[in-house]
Formats: structure tokens, C-alpha cells, sequence
């Protein structure tokens, strides 16, 4: 009985320090610094422009002739999108250009459809005609039924 309470108290007590949150940190102070001297929140490392490798000078004198880069050159953010095996970006073509090439296109398309859809026959053959519109065959009256001997128009 004696080394139950022992243990028990023990227990409860080393239970009860360890469960107490201990807040070490003050977010209020850390909020309130109003001057910030690294915008980029980069660790203020010097972020070259923007520019695809593809587009240097393949001639240049480059300690890395392959990815045209120089020692100790300091690497863009995107530097994965902006290496020479990124995907190739199209410039021979502008933007206005190539919206005027779809745009004729789709012209070009639509404008042959509409003369094939003039000149297409309409009916390659004259519709058959039954006697009595075959009223009987297709269930007796008010039954959908086929054209007549003189009808003209369904």
C-alpha cells in the first residue's frame, strides 16, 4: 500500500510538470517590428534578373559552357524554369501574328463549309410515296404515317 501512494504521487507529479505548456516565444513582440530589412525574405541573396539561359551568348567565354554560366554567378529563384534544358520559349512568332493566323484559319474553315453546305444536294433521290400512307401497317389511326400518293410535304 505504502509503494502504491509512492508511486502514484511520483507519477502524478512528473505527469502533471511535463502536460504545463511552456510558452517561450512572444508572437506579440515579434509582430510588432515595424522596420524589415529583408523584403524578399531570402536571406537578402542577391536575386539576379530574370533571364533564360537559352537566350546568352552560346559563344561567350563561360566556365560552364553548357549552362552558360560563370563561376561564383549567383543562381535566380527559377533557376529550374530558367536553365537551358527548360522548355523552349517561341518568340519568332508575336502575339498578333499568331492570333491573325488562327483567326484565318478559322475563317478559312468556316467559309468552306458554308459553300460545300450551298452546293450540297439536298436529297439524293425523290422520297417513296405509299398508298393510303401505309396508316394500317404502322398501327391504324393517329399512328405516325408514311407520305401519301401526291403529298408534297410531310
Amino acid at each position: 500500500m505504502l509503494s502504491r501512494r509512492l508511486v502514484g504521487g511520483r507519477l502524478t507529479q512528473v505527469t502533471a510538470r511535463q502536460v504545463l505548456p511552456r510558452s517561450t516565444f512572444s508572437q506579440i513582440r515579434s509582430a510588432s517590428t515595424a522596420e524589415n530589412d529583408d523584403p524578399g525574405q531570402n536571406g537578402n541573396y542577391p536575386n539576379p534578373p530574370r533571364l533564360k539561359r537559352a537566350f546568352r551568348d552560346p559563344y561567350g567565354d563561360w566556365f560552364d559552357k553548357q549552362e552558360r554560366r560563370n563561376f561564383g554567378e549567383p543562381l535566380h529563384e527559377d533557376n529550374d524554369i530558367l536553365n537551358v534544358f527548360s522548355p523552349e520559349q517561341y518568340t519568332h512568332v508575336t502575339s498578333g501574328k499568331a492570333i491573325l493566323s488562327i483567326g484565318t484559319f478559322v475563317a478559312a474553315f468556316l467559309g468552306f463549309c458554308g459553300l460545300v453546305s450551298f452546293y450540297y444536294p439536298d436529297k439524293p433521290s425523290v422520297p417513296r410515296t405509299f398508298p393510303d400512307g401505309l396508316e394500317k401497317e404502322l398501327g391504324g389511326p393517329g399512328a405516325v404515317r408514311a407520305r401519301k400518293h401526291g403529298e408534297e410535304t410531310w
